[in-house]
């Protein structure tokens, strides 16, 4: 009985260990994982982040350019009028 319970007791203890280091290994998977998934955020986020900067400068550069195309338009009137009043056709 002294051979059979120390057999059951050290299958048991084995079992134990074995499953100890299958929830630590998949743990640390986990883990990983997680980590991963973190670095991919902040990367996700600081890449958002440059993206938007690029628009904002974009659209800041369009208003600038309408704003110059609308100054152009009013001297092309100009002209065209400043044409036509002296006797020209446009």
């Amino acid at each position: 009985m002294d051979v059979g319970t120390t057999l059951l007791g050290s299958s048991l203890a084995c079992a134990g260990v074995l499953g100890a280091a299958v929830v630590a290994y998949l743990g640390k998977r986990g883990e990983n994982a997680l980590n991963g998934y973190s670095s991919l955020t902040d990367k996700l986020q600081s890449e958002r982040d440059r993206l938007e900067r690029q628009v904002a400068e974009r659209d800041s550069r369009i208003n600038e350019l309408s704003s110059l195309r609308a100054a152009d338009q009013s001297e092309i009137a100009r002209l065209r009028l400043d044409i036509h009043r002296l006797g020209g056709a446009p």
